[in-house]
C-alpha cells in the first residue's frame, strides 16, 4: 500500500525549493530506514561472455535487460582462461561472476565440480522453443544457447586450391602455412578428436590424431582468437577454427573463407548456466530465458555472428549460410563427438599437446 506523504505547502503545491528539500529528506529517510526503495534495483549481473565482435548479442540482451530494471547493470567479461574457474571454486560464499557458457566439455567439467547448478525449467518461459535434441546436451544444467562449428579456414590469398574435405589439410600445397589449437580450448579438443575419427580411431582411441597431426608439422595457437589473428596476420594460411572467427575475419574484410568439410564440420553446443553462489539467481533466470527467446536466437543468427539456432521458429538468415548448416543435409551430415571419453583425459591432452607441439 502507498500512504499519501501530506506537506506544508497546502493549496500552493509544491515549489522547486520544497521539492528539492522534500525529495532529499526521502532520499536520506530511504537509504538509512528503507534501503530496499532505492537500492532494489541497485545490481550488477556479471556474465562471462566471447571476445570482440562475438560479445554483441549478449550485450544487445543486456541492454534488454538494463532497460527494464533501471539501475541494472550487466557486465560482460570476455575470457577463454581457466582463471575465471579458479575464481569461482575460490569463491567463499558468493560467486563474483553469475552466468557463463561453456562449450560441451567444459560444460561436463562444471557440472561434476558443482560450480553451475541445475537448471528449474518452471522458471523459463521459453523453454518450450528449444529443440529437444539441443536440450538434452544439457544434462539439465542451464539452457543450449548456440551451437558453432569447427570447419577449415583459409586465406584465399595465400591458397590457391581450397580444402573439400578434412583429409585435405594434409595436402602437401599447404606445408609450412597450417595451423592447429592448443586442446586446451574446445576448438583444439574438436580437432583432435575429429583428426582420430577421419584416420581410423575414435574418441577412446586418440593415437590415430596424434600421429597425423604431427605429419602437418604445424604452428600451434594458443586459444582460437590468437589462431585466428595469425591467419590475418598471414603467420598461417590454413587451420580449422571455429565458423564465427572466420565470419568475423571475413567481414572486417579480410581475405578469409571457411569450408564446411567432407564427411561434415563439428558441432559443439554452448550451454549459458547459472554459476553456483550467484547473488542474482532471479536475474540469471531472466538471462537464459531471454538467450533461448526467439528475438535473441534470431539475433545471433546473423551476420556478423552467425550463431546456430537452438529454438524453433527462427529461420537460418541468407548471409549466415556459408557458416551454418542451413538444409537437412547438411544438418545430418554435422560431426559429433563423445566429449565423455575426452573430458576424462582432458589434462592429459592438454600436458601432452604442450610437450609435442611446444606451445
Amino acid at each position: 500500500m502507498i500512504r499519501k506523504i501530506e506537506t506544508s505547502t497546502g493549496s500552493r503545491g509544491i515549489t522547486r525549493r520544497g521539492f528539492g528539500k522534500g525529495a532529499l529528506a526521502i532520499g536520506t529517510a530511504a537509504t538509512v530506514g528503507f534501503p530496499s526503495i532505492i537500492r532494489a534495483e541497485d545490481r550488477e549481473l556479471v556474465v562471462i561472455s566471447y571476445g570482440g565482435e562475438l560479445q554483441e548479442p549478449h550485450r544487445w540482451l543486456g541492454d534488454q535487460m538494463e532497460a527494464r530494471h533501471p539501475g541494472l547493470k550487466v557486465r560482460l567479461v570476455a575470457s577463454e582462461s581457466q582463471d575465471i574457474v579458479a575464481q569461482i571454486k575460490a569463491a567463499r560464499g558468493h560467486s563474483p561472476y553469475d552466468a557463463m557458457p561453456n562449450g560441451e566439455p567444459p560444460h561436463l567439467i562444471a557440472m561434476n565440480d558443482g560450480y553451475i547448478q541445475k537448471r528449474d525449467d518452471s522458471k523459463l518461459s521459453n523453454l518450450g522453443n528449444v529443440y529437444p535434441e539441443f536440450l538434452e546436451k544439457t544434462s539439465g544444467f542451464g539452457v543450449p544457447a548456440t551451437f558453432s562449428l569447427i570447419g577449415i579456414a583459409y586465406n584465399e590469398e595465400m591458397v590457391s586450391t581450397p580444402p573439400t574435405a578434412w583429409k585435405d589439410l594434409w595436402n602437401e600445397e599447404y606445408a609450412g602455412i597450417r595451423g592447429i589449437c592448443r586442446t586446451s580450448s574446445n576448438l583444439g579438443l574438436g580437432t583432435l578428436a575429429i583428426t582420430s575419427k577421419i584416420f581410423g580411431g575414435s574418441e577412446s582411441d586418440l593415437e590415430p590424431a596424434w600421429a597425423k597431426l604431427k605429419e602437418l608439422d604445424p604452428i600451434a595457437g594458443r586459444s582460437p582468437r590468437i589462431l585466428a589473428q595469425m591467419m590475418e596476420r598471414g603467420e598461417i594460411a590454413i587451420a580449422p577454427l571455429w565458423n564465427n572467427d572466420a565470419a568475423v575475419a571475413e567481414n572486417k574484410g579480410m581475405p578469409i573463407r571457411f569450408v564446411k568439410p567432407d564427411p561434415g564440420p563439428v558441432a559443439i553446443v554452448s550451454v549459458m548456466s547459472e554459476i553456483t553462489g550467484t547473488r542474482h539467481p532471479d536475474l540469471v533466470y531472466e538471462w537464459m530465458d531471454g538467450i533461448i527467446s526467439q528475438e535473441y536466437q534470431a539475433f545471433a543468427a546473423d551476420a556478423p555472428y552467425y550463431f546456430g539456432v537452438t529454438v524453433k521458429g527462427v529461420d537460418v538468415p541468407e548471409a549466415a549460410k556459408p557458416y551454418t548448416p542451413s538444409t537437412p543435409e547438411e544438418v545430418l551430415a554435422l560431426q559429433t563427438v563423445d566429449w565423455p571419453n575426452i573430458v576424462k583425459v582432458r589434462p592429459q591432452l592438454v600436458e601432452r599437446f604442450d610437450r609435442e607441439f611446444s606451445v
